[in-house]
């Protein structure tokens, strides 16, 4: 896969100085030199210590990505929202895991989906990075990266909290405030492997939130994460005292909604191979809306 750039500065630079300044890490510079790859100026093969000039076009090739051959195949479908050549972003369903699970039966994640897809696309690059991820019994989007580059320029947006994610719930109760902010660290709960819990040990987690509507028996709120820890709006509506319609493990089961009410309806990042934003919606799914309509 290849990647080109007109260098526009009027120092000159090394050509790996010049790479870094679009985006390109050291990991994926030495796959360039050590690992099948290679770097130009102009269209001439360089080493990453040659001068780049004003004008010069400059260009990183990536090898092709060999599948993962631990990684069952699912030909299950997929719902895609969104898909260029370096993203594909997904509404997942609930009861789907993102990723595969030990010790079980039929490996059937959004990883294993998305290997079955790629391979029927025949795509170059047929790695299944996957750079956010939803609870099992979560609905909502899901963003795959399709090389290595995408991928790389993703977590760095999400280390810098530049992803943007907004979230419906359902809170059970009627939630006081109409915006709100949860500032409470989250660790791992001792008394269990899976659950976590709010804690003075924990690491630092914010939570905002804007109330939408509201009923004696529940409360549908918007919300945005500044931080991302496992189960962290599940967690913090708990130590509110309205943990989410349906969530068994932070509160209680539900006869209206078989598992948390909670979706990933808005999602946007900054693809710089098209140097612009990318926003997808998802619409909320059947059970949730069902959900809403008679609690509200």
């Amino acid at each position: 896969m290849e990647f080109n750039w007109i260098y526009d500065h009027q120092t000159p630079r090394k050509l790996r100085a010049a790479l870094k300044m679009n985006g390109v890490t050291t990991t994926l510079l030495k796959v360039a030199i050590y690992h099948g790859g290679k770097m130009q100026i102009n269209g001439v093969d360089k080493w990453a210590v040659d001068q780049v000039h004003y004008g010069d076009r400059i260009t990183l090739v990536l090898p092709a990505e060999e599948a993962n051959q631990a990684v069952d195949v699912s030909d299950a479908p997929i719902n895609i929202v969104y898909e260029d050549r370096d993203f594909l972003i997904m509404n997942k369903p609930a009861g789907v895991a993102t990723v595969p699970a030990h010790n079980v039966a039929v490996a059937d994640s959004l990883v294993n989906r998305v290997k079955g897809y790629y391979q029927r696309q025949q795509y170059e690059n047929q790695v299944t990075h996957v750079a956010t991820r939803l609870d099992k019994d979560t609905s909502g989007l899901v963003v795959f990266p399709k090389h290595r580059f995408a991928h790389a320029v993703l977590d760095d947006q999400l280390k810098k909290h530049l992803v943007k994610k907004n979230y419906l719930a359902l809170a059970t109760g009627r939630v006081a405030a109409s915006h709100g902010y949860i500032d409470a660290p989250i660790q791992r709960d001792p008394a269990s492997f899976v659950q976590r819990m709010v804690g003075k040990d924990g690491k630092p987690s914010v939570t905002e939130y804007w109330l939408r509507e509201a009923s004696n028996q529940a409360s549908l709120v918007k919300i945005r994460l500044h931080t991302g820890r496992t189960h962290q709006i599940r967690v913090h509506f708990a130590y509110l005292n309205h943990p989410l319609v349906g969530d068994d493990m932070y509160g209680e089961a539900s006869p209206i909604i078989s598992r948390q009410a909670l979706h990933c309806y808005w999602l946007q990042f900054y693809s710089p191979f098209k140097q612009e934003n990318i926003t997808v919606t998802a619409p909320l799914p059947t059970d949730f809306q069902n959900a809403v309509d008679e609690l509200m």
